[in-house]
């Protein structure tokens, strides 16, 4: 299954498919105004999609441009003010271990060392304005901008990545934790609502995945080769509170896997996820009339690619 991925967040990604695309500003201007007013637990957004709106000098993103600077500067200040606090735990540590060495004082030292470090690295990735390799990435429960269709027209909407499919309850995500993938053989079975029905696509530039080597967990990263953008089968859904709940609706997604090639089994991991090619796309996100046979047809017509890994940074 797919563990993580790099995308392309900048809409003209997107543009570069479907020139007519159109960016939904309405879902992301409540995605973060969600993360600013519940920051419990913290909606994850990767910093290149962030980028597109904070850089932005569009009237019509000024509210969004708003949202994510009030964000990263409470940001700023917690992880400042939890700076100040594991130092001031750090030093109490080191003073009881020239003391009195003691099994707490040395968690402390080892606990408060591990903090600063998150935080300072924290801090200065708040404070870069450039992006860097890794400000694309996201992993499951991650919010994403995925391309679909609505009404006849394509659209781009942040969706989290991990689908909660309409009319499950919300405990769904903890039942099962692996729905941001979707097997290619359960399609027609666990996935039948959505397969067939509600299709969209992620752009990827590498995807990293989890393998055994030598009886440890490593992280592998995956880039195709040619680099190219990866055009990903995904199944999504909108979920809808029941009435009377105080839940938020929810737009969620999970990307489509299958067997693997020969070089991604080779490295050690048994699934893959599927590149549409470009003329396919238009399609996959528009079944309504098409067999499922038809749409099968598609995931199996996959772009040509050679993915060479190595081991993720």
């Amino acid at each position: 299954m797919c563990f993580s991925a790099a995308v392309r967040a900048e809409f003209k990604a997107f543009q570069n498919l479907f020139p007519k695309s159109r960016l939904s500003i309405k879902d992301f201007f409540e995605l973060y105004l969600r993360r600013k007013s519940k920051p419990k637990p913290v909606l994850r957004t990767p910093k290149a999609m962030d980028a597109q709106f904070a850089k932005s000098h569009a009237q019509d993103l000024a509210e969004i441009r708003a949202l994510i600077e009030e964000f990263d500067a409470a940001q700023k200040v917690e992880t400042e003010q939890d700076l100040f606090k594991q130092r001031q735990r750090l030093a109490d540590a080191q003073r009881s271990l020239q003391n009195k060495p003691t099994k707490k004082a040395a968690d402390d030292e080892r606990i408060a060392t591990t903090k600063i470090e998150q935080a300072l690295a924290k801090l200065k990735r708040l404070q870069r304005e450039d992006l860097s390799a890794g400000d694309s990435r996201i992993f499951p429960g991650w919010w994403a901008p995925v391309l679909m269709f609505e009404n006849g027209e394509p659209i781009v909407r942040p969706m989290r990545y991990q689908c909660r499919p309409a009319g499950k309850p919300v405990n769904y995500d903890t039942r099962f934790p692996g729905t941001y993938n979707a097997r290619r053989d359960n399609l027609r079975g666990f996935w039948n609502q959505q397969f067939g029905a509600t299709h969209g696509v992620m752009i990827v530039t590498r995807f990293y995945e989890n393998v055994s080597r030598d009886g440890s967990n490593v992280v592998l990263e995956f880039q195709p080769e040619p680099a190219q953008d990866m055009l990903v089968a995904c199944l999504y859904s909108h979920w809808m509170p029941p009435a009377g709940s105080d839940e938020d609706d929810l737009w969620s997604f999970a990307a489509i896997t299958d067997e693997p090639p020969p070089e991604v089994a080779a490295a050690g991991h048994d699934r893959c996820i599927v590149q549409l090619r470009p003329e396919n796309v238009q399609a996959w996100l528009t079944p309504q009339g098409r067999s499922l046979e038809e749409l099968d047809a598609l995931l199996d017509d996959k772009a040509p690619a050679y993915y060479a890994h190595k081991l993720a940074a």
